[in-house]
């Protein structure tokens, strides 16, 4: 089911070379997003990006598209360097991207135009596509007369009409409902199996696991800030797949268990007795992840109930959700050493079992000793509140340290998420009109 070497026989349409991509912050400093990325795409394969936020999934499948240069490295198209946009690639986007005041297959020859293809042939062509991904009889339609799957198919005829030698495509199902995504998926695996799509090769952008491996021959799974390739798998498995499959389950915790091995490293550097010395997590080695402390609450509770230990797919399909909904609570959980994860499983810690059993008060007193010791950012703005005279900050000082090593709109995140974190446990209050944190009394003891 995996391999070592993973990388088909084909010819190679895109391929980057020691990628490194850095953003500038507005204050002038260094945002690392990608980090020395090496990879292709070759003919006739659908490949994943795999990874969670930050991990630069979007910006590395845009400098595939040529529209954003590295840094560093180099990205080719068929062995000659990117100097500008990609000119055998399509995209299809999460947002559908179409324009409101152009009808269907005015926006399906959207790309025909640009490239100088005469009237007749322009209509002929997006026709055709149209027909072939089930819009006949909308080509009239302006997109607000339409569904979102229904827009998204709009998407998918502009990007094959054009006929591209690759298809790229930045998480295309994610802003759909479960069945209308359910349903696409299956069409575009049909299409790519009957050679009906104009396309060699496709590519896609996905934050979830069982997508990707449903989909992909090849999933290259990244870590996160800055991204990096952590692993690359081969999915020898035949199309259509099916989710009982046990060696499509099996491969799935595989790729759960590469996901999750970061925050255990964290986790562990922060809790083993006599582990040797690491540098400490820091606020943005060890991002927090966006939960609440009641959805965190709710997972420890269920595993109390399923004996204090599941596997992650089983503990997913039993609560109708895909494997990836519970990775920020695991990684949550993990982090204020609530649980451990040992691969796909995840089985609570005596802390975990002893969160899960107290009363409010007590839970709110656990989960303020957690959080101000294992929960980096939780417990910077503890130490620099305590460090004023008045014991007050506002957070704008807090967003511009984020911004060192998060774009605008995770570092407003972050702090977001230990504002609720941190209120909870009343270790600082926060004024949302004057956005002003202050210290909690007696918020320090728990450092």
């Amino acid at each position: 089911m995996t391999s070592s070497d993973p990388r088909p026989t084909g010819a190679v349409i895109i391929r980057a070379d020691q990628v490194t991509k850095t953003f500038t912050t507005p204050d002038g400093r260094a945002l690392p997003v990608l980090e020395d990325i090496g990879c292709q795409l070759v003919e006739g394969e659908i490949v994943a990006l795999l990874g969670k936020s930050g991990s630069g999934k979007s910006t590395l499948l845009r400098c595939m598209a040529g529209l954003i240069a590295p840094s560093a490295g180099t990205v080719d198209y068929r062995g000659t360097p990117l100097t500008g946009a990609n000119p055998g690639v399509s995209m299809v986007f999460q947002s559908f991207a179409l324009l409101p005041w152009l009808t269907v297959q005015q926006n399906v020859e959207l790309g025909l135009t640009a490239r100088g293809v005469p009237e007749d042939e322009r209509r002929e062509r997006a026709l055709k596509a149209i027909d072939l991904i089930g819009l006949d009889g909308f080509e009239s339609a302006y997109p607000k007369e339409l569904s979102g799957g229904m827009r998204q198919r709009v998407g998918f005829a502009r990007a094959i009409v054009v006929e591209p030698d690759a298809l790229l495509m930045d998480e295309p199902f994610s802003a759909l409902d479960v069945l209308t995504a359910e349903n696409l998926r299956t069409e575009l695996v049909g299409l790519w199996e009957g050679h009906e799509a104009p396309v060699k090769s496709i590519l896609i952008v996905t934050h979830n696991i069982e997508e990707a491996v449903l989909l992909a021959d090849r999933i290259l799974v990244l870590s996160a800030n800055p991204g990096r390739i952590q692993a690359e798998l081969r999915v020898d498995l035949p199309r259509p797949r099916n989710r009982q499959d046990p060696r499509l389950e099996a491969l799935v915790d595989t790729v759960y268990g590469i996901l999750t091995g970061r925050e255990a490293a964290v986790a562990a550097a922060v809790t083993a007795p006599g582990a040797p010395t690491r540098p400490a997590p820091t606020p943005v080695s060890a991002p927090l992840p966006e939960v609440s402390v009641g959805g965190l609450a709710g997972l420890l509770e269920i595993l109390v109930a399923r004996g204090g230990e599941d596997g992650l797919a089983e503990l997913a399909d039993e609560l109708n959700f895909e494997v990836d909904d519970l990775l920020p609570l695991v990684d949550a959980a993990v982090l204020l050493g609530l649980a451990a994860t040992d691969g796909p499983r995840i089985r609570l810690t005596a802390a975990g079992r002893e969160f899960a059993a107290a009363d409010i008060l007590t839970s709110k007193q656990l989960f303020a000793r957690h959080a101000a010791t294992r929960a980096p950012l939780v417990r910077a703005i503890v130490q620099a509140l305590s460090s004023t005279d008045d014991q007050r900050l506002r957070e704008g000082f807090f967003l511009d340290v984020l911004r060192r090593g998060f774009d605008a709109v995770e570092a407003r995140r972050q702090l977001d998420t230990a504002i609720d974190w941190g209120r909870y446990a009343e270790l600082f209050d926060y004024d949302a009109d004057d956005g002003v944190l202050t210290l909690e009394p007696g918020a320090q003891k728990n450092l």
